[in-house]
């Protein structure tokens, strides 16, 4: 565990990283997964939307995080076994550094490569690694990636961010693996290192937004979860700048 001085976090400059889950096609999208839907409970002759005559607003709300906004995931999304995220995500407060890295292109794919991150992290072994990837673009709020063919990370990359120990990574990319890859998903194998000798401590924070107007360099994390038992939940990451 890498300890902080709280006494240097500037606590009142959070930079919010994640993406507002919001009914409707104004969230990005990947895996072809339906947009979320926010629609107002009704029973008998009460109804959850006080535009519609109800005392009060209740919605129902249905998504999956995996393909919907900002969401945090733990090894149980490729074991056969069921890990849930709360068994795994114990601490909140981490040490972390963000850095941004442009891919490089092979045939039709753009990867971001390990010598890049590498050659950006340097001698720095954070808890947390936040990677921005570039051209950092607006349009990343509302991407529509199926069907893409996005950017990802070879598998070499992660299994070097485990070897440092970096626990959590956090990336605006909506995997860390290739869209169609035949299911290997090397990078997600390679970061939990299963199952050779599985971390189950570690997450992935993928479809992150990293606006421009935060700068590379080191931060405190505050990695911030709903609490569904599933593999992965919808998270809220926040940066906090460090004072000299």
């Amino acid at each position: 565990m890498i300890s902080f001085d709280p006494t240097r976090v500037d606590w009142a400059q959070p930079f919010d990283i994640s993406l507002p889950l919001q009914h409707g096609a104004g969230n990005p999208n990947a895996f072809y997964i339906e947009p979320p839907r926010f629609w107002p409970y009704a029973i008998g002759s009460f109804v959850g939307n006080v535009a519609l005559g109800g005392a009060c607003n209740v919605n129902n709300i249905q998504f999956n995080p995996h393909g919907n906004g900002t969401h945090t995931e733990c090894v149980g999304h490729i074991t056969k076994q069921f890990v849930d995220l709360q068994q795994c995500l114990k601490r909140f407060h981490f040490s972390a550094v963000l850095i941004s890295v442009r891919p490089f292109q092979q045939g039709g794919d753009w990867i971001i490569s390990a010598a890049s991150v590498r050659e950006s992290l340097g001698s720095r072994r954070p808890e947390a690694l936040v990677i921005r990837t570039l051209p950092n673009t607006t349009d990343k709020r509302k991407r529509q990636y199926s069907g893409t063919n996005p950017c990802y990370f070879e598998a070499a990359a992660l299994a070097w961010l485990c070897e440092i120990g970096v626990i959590h990574l956090l990336t605006d990319l909506p995997s860390v693996d290739r869209e169609e890859d035949g299911g290997s998903l090397l990078a997600h194998h390679a970061f939990w290192n299963h199952p050779a000798d599985t971390r189950l401590e570690a997450t992935i924070t993928e479809m992150a937004c990293i606006g421009n107007e935060i700068t590379d360099g080191d931060y405190l994390l505050n990695l911030m979860v709903a609490s569904f038992v599933n593999d992965a939940s919808p998270s809220k990451p926040v940066l906090y700048p460090l004072l000299p």
